[in-house]
């Protein structure tokens, strides 16, 4: 084996003992892979996690000092669990900016499924989907993605904005189902997140029989030929399929996805095994998404897909006007809790997270209100992944109402729409000064979509100079609230 093929094995059997735990669960609703594929991805170890804590240990909360920060999320892990939150479509005030290789080529957007001119038993699993109507990225993204001849694409889009459907819906229509071998080449950066395009095109070709997906990820078997129309996998392990192993013919993909590229790039073994897997393409149409698209990535987006139309996300200004702010001066911990605990035997609060400092007092905050009986769940970094995607998934569904976690845990994680935002700690950066980014950040995963949301923050007198600087900087006053005053704190929900 060479010493190129040793580190490939190397980098994705790494990757996959990090993400090996993670049990694929399915709602009613869920095809199981079993019925439309020849393929099934290798199952994992059973999931052994517990959402809501409960301990007969006493935790003892943290001080001040960050001396148990939390585990970072990794890019890749976050991609995931944003894909668990957002698992319906949600709704966007960005607009979309089209660059195209002939500015003098018109531009087509869609309003309807109907007017794609889809195959019929596409379409019918399109609308089983419970896709009414083609979201902003689809609405735009589709007409050329259909388009004859075929156009390369790279796109902007973040989680719930129905992308993953965009480029599985392309791939069903480019297939020809009298072909037994693969035509399209599906790639993500994990085991979890090619499972999860995987399931979406199951569902999708539900009605369209001679479909068939396979798997290019991890304990897949060596000497195994594909006959599927679609392979979905990851780069090491469909790079040593296609070109070593010969289990599929690089050139007769016609259709390529990169999904995930910022998340992609961030390892730099994907990255190659991506580039080397494109050099062995024939002429096919290339298709990448990205969540941002920084200078590194446009660079590598360029470099892979050639004389592409490029959709970008034209970012505007967040805003904190339908978002009302408040602090509480608090001595301690003891007095952040029971003002907390104040706060929700006055007012009704439908799901809240609550953002620590530190992993230490994130879990003694955990429970703390445990006992008190509420629904609550604890993000901690050092959790393996299948845990914190089943604690994600129970808070998205509603059997937890409080989703506890540090800054860290939390980084790149774009938390479901929420009623309050607790600063059980006010986000600092190392050098003690306050953190504007991750404090809008933070709040802004309430107020959405036109509602008032309320970000609420525990500032001890330490902490007051901070709360001050970040009122100066986004210019909104932080309303000081009294935890001990029943009426005052009613008024919160009727402002």
């Amino acid at each position: 084996m060479s010493d190129w093929s040793a580190q490939v094995n190397e980098q994705e059997q790494g990757l996959a003992m990090r993400v090996s735990e993670m049990t694929l669960k399915k709602n009613e609703n869920t095809t199981t892979l079993n019925q439309n594929s020849n393929s099934t991805p290798p199952t994992a170890a059973p999931n052994q996690s517990s959402t809501t804590i409960s301990s007969s240990t006493t935790v003892k909360p943290a001080g001040d000092t960050p001396d148990e920060d939390d585990v970072e999320t990794s890019k890749e892990d976050a991609s995931y669990l944003r894909k668990i939150l957002r698992s319906k479509l949600v709704t966007t005030k960005t607009d979309l900016e089209v660059l195209r290789k002939d500015p003098r080529s018109p531009l087509y957007f869609v309003k309807t499924f109907n007017d794609l001119n889809l195959k019929p038993e596409l379409l019918r699993g399109v609308y089983a989907m419970g896709f009414d109507a083609p979201s902003k990225i689809q609405e735009t993204a589709l007409p050329t993605l259909l388009a004859n001849p075929p156009v390369n694409m790279i796109a902007q889009s973040q989680s719930g904005t129905g992308k993953t459907a965009a480029f599985v819906l392309t791939m069903l229509s480019r297939v020809d189902v009298n072909l037994k071998y693969p035509q399209c080449l599906c790639l993500a950066p994990t085991y979890e997140l090619a499972i999860q395009i995987g399931e979406v095109a199951i569902k999708m070709a539900k009605f369209m029989t001679d479909v068939k997906i396979g798997f290019a990820v991890r304990g897949t078997e060596r000497d195994k030929i594909f006959t599927e129309q679609i392979v979905i996998g990851t780069p090491g392990t469909a790079l040593d399929l296609g070109w070593k192993f010969n289990a599929f013919d690089l050139q007769k993909i016609s259709v390529f996805v990169l999904d995930e590229a910022d998340v992609m790039i961030a390892t730099q073994g994907h990255k190659d095994q991506s580039i080397r897997i494109q050099r062995h393409l024939g002429e096919c149409q290339m298709l990448l998404f990205s969540a941002t698209y920084d200078t590194e990535v446009m660079k590598f987006a360029q470099d892979i897909i050639p004389n592409p139309v490029t959709i970008r996300l034209r970012r505007e200004e967040e805003s904190l006007d339908n978002i009302k702010q408040y602090y509480i001066e608090c001595q301690g911990q003891d007095d952040k809790f029971k003002a907390l605990s104040n706060i929700y035997g006055s007012i009704s609060i439908g799901q809240a997270v609550v953002f620590c400092k530190t992993r230490r007092s994130a879990s003694w905050l955990s429970e703390k209100m445990s006992r008190d009986g509420h629904a609550v769940g604890l993000l901690s970094g050092e959790l393996p992944i299948h845990q914190r995607a089943d604690i994600i998934r129970r808070f998205r569904e509603g059997n937890e109402k409080v989703l506890i976690t540090t800054n860290v845990a939390a980084r790149g994680i774009d938390v479901a729409q929420v009623t309050m935002v607790v600063n059980f700690d006010l986000p600092t950066l190392q050098d003690g000064k306050p953190d504007f980014e991750t404090y809008l950040h933070r709040i802004g995963r309430t107020g959405r979509f036109g509602k008032d949301g309320i970000a609420l923050n525990m500032v001890g007198r330490s902490s007051l100079n901070i709360l001050h600087e970040i009122e100066r900087h986004f210019a909104r006053t932080i309303l000081k609230l009294d935890a001990n005053d029943v009426d005052e704190l009613e008024k919160i929900s009727e402002n």
